[in-house]
């Protein structure tokens, strides 16, 4: 996939390879922003450092700052928009009321659905 990432018309999800996974709130400042995605993926990298070394505990740990990280980014826990829409985050794009308005705008350039 090339470009940036189909959206759903709300701009609440992404759709990657035909599942719907939910965005940044986009609430949050650039500066704040900046520095969840610096944390996340600093979290990321010692979950790939202690898998290097087979260290289960330390891998333990970093995968609790990259939840930590996405929590606090919105893409997990508490969703961020107050319209008491439901959390359709990792369902298949088939089986949500979005796969009708995906059918119809068609493929996207960089499309990610199969």
């Amino acid at each position: 996939m090339t470009g940036t990432p189909e959206t759903t018309p709300d701009g609440r999800y992404i759709i990657v390879r035909g599942r719907l996974w939910r965005t940044s709130n986009p609430a949050l400042s650039e500066g704040q922003r900046e520095s969840l995605v610096k944390r996340l993926m600093d979290a990321r990298r010692a979950v790939a450092a202690a898998r290097r070394v087979n260290d289960p505990a330390a891998e333990k740990l970093a995968r609790g700052k990259v939840h930590a990280a996405k929590v606090e980014l919105g893409e997990r826990g508490p969703v961020w928009w107050s319209d008491g829409a439901p959390d359709y985050n990792r369902h298949l794009l088939k089986n949500t009321p979005y796969a009708d308005a995906a059918q119809a705008a068609g493929p996207a350039d960089g499309d990610s659905r199969p």
